[in-house]
């Protein structure tokens, strides 16, 4: 084990990543994937930690006894970091399994169903009332600064203003200059599930560098130094990870592991020099065009015991979009004469207050039901086009087909034909006209008909039927049923909402038992 002479804490900076831009985009599978990568080199960075964590109580058990009286106090406090470090990367842990599990797990070749739920992450840890804070992102905010609180127990009175600056387990206030109520609502919100996994991991990642800067600072008490890492990986933290085209692409750039001592460190960005401050190298880069980004970055840090430079070289990339509009059907892609066609609209990064909508073809007119939802009416088959505009978007089309409702289906008792008891046959009103796997809230109804009863020995008696039920003469030959009969309903005529003429269905038989 190599130990420097003068002990300082390693401090894994990583911000938070801001994603809410993304949140009315159909994100691409490419950033998730970038999402995972981040969410890898947490899980990676942590594991690098744990080894580094494990054998310093052991070391600090072992200094102390050489003098009991003064660092015999020293060890549990030791244990006791270790077991706060433990506790709540083991909440975060199991808070992850259950989100994921929420979302539908995984499937058969091992990958994660839900990773664009925003549904199950809002509902785990905001709560469905935000205001009641029942949410586990609620309860999580409240174990970081109840550790953060334990792990500065530990350090002794004179040390603490000067150690608090080692202790990265802590929430921001970023959260009070936005629209949000509560960290968690800022944190977690309508963020979706493959996005919401790595902030878990960056949680655990402060616990455990956290536990390791205590352990550290145990060691030098009882007359050791910090443990120097041999270990090295190179981590960008996008702010963002897809940037509208105009904007800025801001990334932190950072060892997951390092030497107790920092101040030797060079970053450099696509060759070009990056200033580094407090071990952290902030890269921005105008978005001016659209695509994906790759960048390269390189890594020299000086080893402060052996003098040796190390480098590491990790490559990495960002996506710049533009403005992107879309436009959801609630019902099926397809808008339908006759009946209220509910919409519902969105634009990245664009308030619905701010979007138009305007319509042509089709008779279309539209109607504002509130914030983003809208309710389409249209009277002519064919093409229409919907025109989203406003907040800076430039105006987008989209075209959807326009189709009369269709054809429903005649029924008597509930079916179209076939077998009927005596009985039943005789109950009936009339015939009906059932829309079938229709979602909206529509009726046809049935106009005329002619009914035919042909009896055994009988010559066949035919009466016209206007509308739906059975009347007069048609009421008389229905209760004429007696089992061996047969009943044909011949010419059924129905209409249906936006119809201007009556719609043929033709016939249905009925055998009486």
């Amino acid at each position: 084990m190599s130990i420097p002479k003068e002990p300082r804490q390693l401090m894994i900076n990583l911000m938070y990543l801001v994603l809410t831009a993304m949140l009315a985009l159909n994100v691409s599978a490419e950033i998730f994937s970038a999402f995972t990568m981040v969410d890898s080199s947490l899980r990676q960075s942590n594991e690098v930690l744990d080894d580094a964590n494990d054998p310093i109580p052991g070391e600090i058990a072992r200094l102390a006894q050489k003098d009991p009286d003064a660092y015999g106090h020293i060890p549990p406090k030791a244990k006791m970091a270790v077991e706060y470090g433990n506790s709540i990367s083991e909440y975060i842990e199991k808070l992850k399994v259950d989100l994921i599990e929420e979302a539908g797990g995984y499937d058969e070749d091992g990958k994660m169903r839900g990773y664009k739920n925003k549904d199950v992450t809002t509902r785990v840890l905001v709560g469905l009332d935000p205001n009641k804070q029942e949410g586990k992102g609620f309860e999580l905010e409240a174990m970081i600064t109840e550790y953060r609180n334990k792990f500065l127990d530990l350090i002794e009175e004179d040390d603490k203003i000067l150690f608090e600056k080692n202790i990265s387990l802590s929430t921001t206030d970023d959260w009070k200059k936005s629209d949000k109520k509560s960290w968690a609502q800022y944190t977690f919100q309508q963020m979706p599930l493959g996005a919401v996994l790595p902030l878990l991991s960056k949680v655990e990642n402060d616990a455990k560098s956290t536990e390791n800067a205590v352990l550290n600072y145990f060691l030098k008490k009882v007359g050791g130094e910090d443990i120097v890492f041999n270990q090295f990986k190179v981590v960008s933290a996008p702010k963002k990870s897809y940037v509208i085209m105009g904007e800025t692409f801001e990334a932190d750039i950072f060892l997951s592991a390092s030497s107790s001592s920092i101040e030797g460190m060079t970053v450099k960005v696509n060759g070009s020099n990056v200033p580094v401050k407090d071990g952290v190298a902030n890269y921005s880069a105008s978005a001016s065009s659209t695509g994906i980004k790759p960048y390269n970055v390189e890594i020299s840090i000086t080893n402060p015991v052996t003098g040796e430079v190390t480098t590491e070289k990790g490559s990495f990339e960002y996506e710049v979009g533009q403005r992107s509009a879309a436009i959801s059907l609630d019902k099926m892609n397809v808008f339908y004469i006759g009946v209220p066609n509910p919409i519902t609209v969105s634009a990245a990064g664009i308030s619905s207050n701010e979007l138009v909508v305007n319509g042509t073809g089709g008779g279309i007119k539209i109607s504002p039901k509130g914030g983003s939802s809208f309710e389409v009416n249209v009277t002519t088959q064919g093409e229409a086009t919907l025109t989203l505009s406003g907040g800076g978007l430039t105006p987008t089309p989209f075209k959807y087909r326009v189709k009369r409702i269709p054809d429903p289906v005649p029924e008597v008792a509930g079916v179209s034909g076939g077998t009927m008891g005596n009985g039943t046959f005789k109950a009936q009103g009339g015939l009906i006209a059932n829309l079938k796997d229709f979602d909206f809230d529509a009726r046809c109804n049935i106009t005329g008909y002619s009914l035919t009863r042909v009896a055994r020995r009988e010559d066949p008696v035919t009466e016209v039927n206007g509308g739906a039920s059975f009347t007069g003469s048609s009421r008389r030959l229905v209760d004429q049923a007696k089992p061996g009969d047969t009943y044909f309903f011949n010419d059924i005529k129905a209409k249906c909402p936006g119809d201007d003429v009556n719609r043929a269905l033709g016939s249905i038989v009925i055998n009486i038992k």
